[in-house]
């Protein structure tokens, strides 16, 4: 038996009375644990005695007992080790009739592959570590319940505060101002809810805003991608899986209905889901309880259901590529998130939302954009949405030398803009950064005046005082400017 070291949460105690098979597991352990060894379970109970033990690997053919055996001794007098057996195949039936009993974290069979028995013994050094940390809180909570339950109580509303409807940035007069009145109406009831739109319009943020305005907000949001895997690796995300029923599968996963129990699940890009998923989906649906694949047993979860997809499902439905029950499942109430092409209005208050942003993630200080800036986005179509504008507004930031990002920052495709850009009070003309193809100077340079005096007064909420500071104006000539362009209706 070796010398006993200082305590240490990553120690661990191998138990084989071959001198061969310990040295071989101590090769395989030593770079990243404190191990220990012995030689019989009389050697090993007298280790466990005197050392701070986080896992037991112990062989099931020993002198004197097995080593089932003495892991059921090991469970009842130190309940917080994890236990490992290793075995041959003969042995593998007394073990599983005695695994509950002894409480075994998992069993090994030779000839075991090290980096398999390195990976398990990782896990368990884990499990052990994140069962301490349980322990360590549990006495925290009991001691200091109060004060927890007042403090988790400040941060549920910080978050409700951060994903309110008002945090959706629009300006007055916005079509986000219809799509937030009734998703706000809608959220308190628990309807499942579709939201429509493109990709990048903010589907998600509106999903969050809804989850955290109805009385789930306590418990947990969850949201996955179901374009972004295929049909086994989303069902086994979330619904779950047992461990062992299927290659890789090497522990139980949790799946993500069951850790939203009681909360919301955001599926996005639903319409790019297979059939056979679409079936499986329904059927949680419809009976409110998912079976992990390699389960004998359904489990009840209690879920809201929002999803969200670019495609029209209702015209999926008629060509056969989508399910009619499982849309009128998700389709309890419909919402559509316009593009950002056709909120061109919110685009100065967006873009400023972002610039700070991007301020704070890259370190740079940023005041404010050019009126030019203003003018290129305003005039780009955006058909990445807000995503695209993001980018932009980070590349942008990135490239300019100065606290003021200049239109000259922006990419190429946004300074040459896109036929059919809002340009003057809302109607449509070809052009370059808002510049019309015809008409005398003088009718394209009303256009670019137009734009950055509306842009300016959206971005100070119509404030005139303030925008007539910014431009340089009195507010008698700013208002004869707004009667000039048809603004002051506004």
């Amino acid at each position: 038996m070796n010398v006993i070291s200082p305590n240490n949460l990553s120690t661990v105690l191998v138990i084989d009375d071959e001198t061969r098979s310990q040295d071989a597991i101590r090769r395989t352990l030593d770079e990243d644990f404190n191990v220990l060894t012995a030689g019989s379970a009389d050697e090993g109970r007298a280790v466990l005695e005197r050392q701070q033990v986080a896992v037991v690997l112990c062989d099931q053919r020993m002198p004197g007992m097995t080593g089932v055996q003495f892991l059921k001794e090991v469970r009842e007098r130190w309940p917080d080790v994890v236990r490992i057996v290793i075995s041959g195949y003969t042995d593998s039936e007394d073990i599983i009739e005695g695994i509950n009993e002894a409480g075994i974290y998992q069993y090994l069979l030779k000839p075991w592959l090290p980096d398999h028995l390195l990976d398990t013994v990782r896990r368990a050094v884990d499990a052990r570590s994140l069962q301490s940390d349980m322990h360590r809180i549990n006495l925290e909570l009991r001691t200091s319940a109060p004060v927890l339950r007042a403090r988790a109580a400040e941060r549920q509303a910080v978050v409700r505060d951060a994903f309110d409807f008002r945090r959706i940035v629009r300006a007055p007069g916005s079509p986000m101002d219809q799509v937030c009145e009734i998703a706000t109406r809608i959220a308190r009831y628990d309807l499942s809810v579709l939201v429509l739109g493109e990709s990048g319009s903010g589907k998600e943020l509106l999903a969050r805003a809804i989850h955290y305005a109805s009385p789930r907000a306590p418990r947990a949001f969850v949201m996955e991608n179901c374009a972004a895997m295929s049909e086994t690796l989303l069902e086994s995300e979330l619904f779950g899986h047992k461990r062992g029923s299927f290659t890789g599968a090497y522990e139980d996963h949790v799946g993500l209905f069951q850790r939203a129990d009681g909360g919301t699940v955001f599926l996005d890009e639903i319409g790019d889901t297979s059939p056979g998923f679409q079936v499986k989906l329904l059927r949680v649906l419809q009976e409110g309880e998912v079976r992990p694949v390699g389960a004998t047993r359904a489990i009840p979860v209690n879920v809201r259901v929002i999803a969200a997809t670019h495609r029209n499902l209702e015209e999926d439905v008629r060509a056969g590529r989508f399910r009619q029950d499982l849309y009128y499942r998700l389709a309890g109430m419909t919402l559509s998130m316009p593009p950002l092409r056709e909120r061109s209005g919110d685009i100065p208050l967006i873009a400023d939302a972002l610039l700070q942003q991007a301020s704070r993630e890259l370190g740079k200080p940023a005041i404010r954009f050019t009126p030019g800036a203003v003018a290129a986005m305003m005039a780009y179509p955006w058909p990445g949405n807000i995503r695209e504008l993001r980018n932009e507004i980070f590349r942008a930031l990135a490239l300019s030398d100065s606290d003021e990002v200049a239109a000259h920052a922006f990419s190429s495709k946004v300074l040459q803009g896109q036929p059919g850009t809002t340009t003057l009070n809302g109607r449509h003309a070809p052009g370059h950064a808002g510049i019309p193809q015809s008409g005398t100077l003088q009718e394209r340079l009303d256009a670019i005046e137009a734009v950055i005096l509306k842009e300016t007064l959206l971005r100070y909420r119509w404030n005139k005082t303030h925008a007539s500071k910014e431009l340089g104006l009195s507010r008698v000539g700013l208002r004869g400017k707004l009667v000039r362009f048809g603004l002051e209706e506004k």
